[in-house]
C-alpha cells in the first residue's frame, strides 16, 4: 500500500531514542508507583501501630483512675486526641475534638477490657480512629490526624515525578548517544551503497568491533567481494571472447573482401580452386565462430543463478551424451562401463559437461583408437565419471590450466575448438557440488574426471 502524499517515516535513530525514552519512562513509572505504594503502606502501618499503642495506654490509664477523674495527661503521638464514651455518647473527659462514633466503635463496649476495634480512616476529620474497651459499657476513642502523613506522601510524589522526568531526559540523551554511536556502521553502509551506485567502486568498508553491526559490515564486504569477482569474471570473459573472435572475424572479412574484389570489373579473377578454397575457409570460420558463440552463451547461462534443481538420472543422461558423441566420431571405438546414479541438478548442464568430455576425447583419439567411459560410485557419497582417450596425453605444465577459459595447449591450437569446453565442464561440476580433474590415463592418453555427489538409487 503506497504511503499517503506528504507522510514521512520516522528515522531509525529517532525510533531508537523514542524507544529508549519510552522504556525508561515505563520503568521509572513502575518503580515510582511501587515505591510510593510501599512508603504509603509503611507510613499508614506506623500510624496504626502508634495509634493502637497510645489508645491501649489511655485505656489502661483510665482503668487505674478513680471514678469521675478526667484524663489530664496523655502520652501519644502528635495530633493525638482521646476521650471516653458509652452507649449514650461521648463523655466529657476528652483532650480534643474527636470524630463521630460508628457501629465499629460502639461494638467495643460489649467486648472484654483492653480489646480494641480495627483502625479506620475517618474522611470527615481526615484522621485515623480506634476504640479500646476500658470497662463494661465504657471505652476510649482515640484519633490521630493523617495530614502530616499525606503531606509527606505529596512531597514524595512530587520528588518521584521530578526524578521520573529527569530519568526520561537522561534516557533520551543516552539513547541519542547510543543511536549515534551504534548506528555509525549503518551510516557507513548507507554511504558505501551510495558511493558504489555513483562510482561503481567495490572496495570493502573498514570493520570495527565484533558486534552484530560489525558482522553485518563483514557480510556486506563479502557481498562486495563476490560482486567484484563476478564483474572481474565478466570483464575477463568479454576480453577473452573479443580476443578469440578477432582472429576468425578478421580472416572471414579478408576472405569476403577478396571474393568481392574479384567480382569487380577489371580485377584479377580467381581460379575455381582458389575460390573453392576460400569458400571452405569461410565455412570453417563460420563454424568456428558458431561454436565459440555457443560456448560463450553456455558459459553465460552457467554463470546465472540456478533456480531449478530436478532429479537427474545420470545413467540415462550419460547414455544420451554417449549416443551424440558416437554420431560425431570418425571411427573411434567406445569402451563403456556405467552404473546407476541419481542426484538433484540441472540435466542440460550436466549432459553438456559429459558431452564436452567425450567430444574432447574423440578429438584427441586417432580414428582407430578407443575412448574409455566409466561411471562408478566411490563409496563416500560421490561418484566418478572418467573419460580417457588414446591420444598423446596432457603435458605436466598444462595440467593445472586445462579447465581455464580459452586456455589451449600448444598441441591443441591446431585442432578445432574454442578453448571453452573444459571450462564449461568445470563450472557445471562446481555448481552441482562437485569438481573436475585432469590427469594421465593408464592407456597413456588424457584422463578427465568429474566427481559429483548423489546416491546410487532413487530416494
Amino acid at each position: 500500500m503506497p504511503r499517503a502524499e506528504g507522510s514521512r517515516t520516522v528515522s531509525l535513530r529517532s525510533r531508537v531514542i523514542l524507544l529508549t525514552a519510552i522504556c525508561v519512562a515505563g520503568a521509572v513509572a513502575l518503580a515510582s508507583i511501587g515505591a510510593f505504594m510501599v512508603v504509603s503502606s509503611n507510613l499508614n502501618s506506623q500510624v496504626e501501630d502508634s495509634l493502637s499503642k497510645a489508645a491501649q495506654g489511655a485505656s489502661q490509664t483510665l482503668q487505674l483512675a478513680r471514678p469521675g477523674e478526667k484524663i489530664l495527661v496523655v502520652h501519644g503521638p502528635a495530633d493525638f486526641n482521646v476521650g471516653t464514651f458509652t452507649s449514650s455518647g461521648m463523655g466529657s473527659n476528652q483532650t480534643g475534638p474527636l470524630p463521630r462514633l460508628t457501629s465499629a466503635e460502639l461494638d467495643v463496649l460489649d467486648d472484654t477490657p483492653n480489646s480494641c476495634s480495627a483502625p479506620r480512616t475517618d474522611h470527615t476529620t481526615d484522621s485515623m480512629v480506634i476504640a479500646c474497651n476500658v470497662a463494661p459499657g465504657v471505652a476510649v476513642l482515640a484519633a490521630q490526624s493523617l495530614k502530616p502523613t499525606e503531606t509527606l506522601l505529596q512531597k514524595l510524589a512530587l520528588v518521584l515525578v521530578f526524578v521520573g522526568i529527569g530519568g526520561v531526559l537522561v534516557a533520551a540523551l543516552a539513547g541519542t548517544a547510543v543511536a549515534q554511536g551504534g548506528l555509525r556502521p549503518v551510516t557507513r553502509l548507507r554511504q558505501a551503497t551510495e558511493h558504489i551506485t555513483a562510482t561503481g567502486d567495490l572496495r570493502p568498508i573498514p570493520v570495527t568491533g565484533d558486534d552484530e553491526l560489525a558482522l553485518l559490515t563483514t557480510s556486506f564486504n563479502t557481498m562486495l567481494g563476490a560482486l567484484a569477482e563476478s564483474q572481474e569474471r565478466q570483464r575477463r570473459l568479454v576480453g577473452d571472447a573479443g580476443h578469440e573472435l578477432r582472429t576468425p572475424l578478421t580472416s572471414l572479412r579478408t576472405n569476403l573482401e577478396l571474393l568481392l574484389a574479384s567480382e569487380k570489373p577489371g580485377a584479377p579473377t580467381l581460379s575455381q580452386e582458389d575460390r573453392q578454397e576460400i569458400y571452405e575457409d569461410v565455412q570453417a570460420q563460420i563454424a568456428e565462430m558458431t561454436t565459440l558463440i555457443g560456448d560463450l552463451v553456455e558459459l553465460a547461462r552457467e554463470d546465472a543463478p540456478q533456480a531449478v534443481h530436478e532429479p537427474v538420472d545420470m545413467l540415462e543422461l550419460v547414455e544420451r551424451a554417449l549416443d551424440r558423441a558416437r554420431r560425431r566420431a570418425v571411427g573411434q571405438q567406445f569402451m563403456v562401463s556405467l552404473q546407476p546414479w541419481y542426484l538433484l541438478g540441472e540435466a542440460h548442464a550436466l549432459e553438456r559437461a559429459v558431452l564436452n568430455l567425450l567430444d574432447n576425447a574423440v578429438k584427441f583419439t586417432p580414428a582407430d583408437g578407443v575412448v574409455r567411459l566409466e561411471m562408478k560410485p566411490v563409496g563416500d557419497g560421490t561418484m566418478l565419471i572418467e573419460v580417457a582417450d588414446s591420444g598423446p596425453g596432457i603435458a605436466e605444465a598444462d595440467l593445472p590450466h586445462v579447465f581455464e577459459r580459452f586456455y589451449r595447449s600448444s598441441e591443441a591450437r591446431t585442432l578445432p575448438g574454442s578453448g571453452l569446453g573444459l571450462a564449461i565442464v568445470a563450472q557445471a561440476a562446481e555448481r552441482h557440488g562437485g569438481k573436475a580433474y585432469a590427469g594421465r590415463a593408464p592407456e597413456g592418453g588424457a584422463l578427465m574426471t568429474i566427481r559429483l555427489p548423489g546416491r546410487p538409487s532413487v530416494g
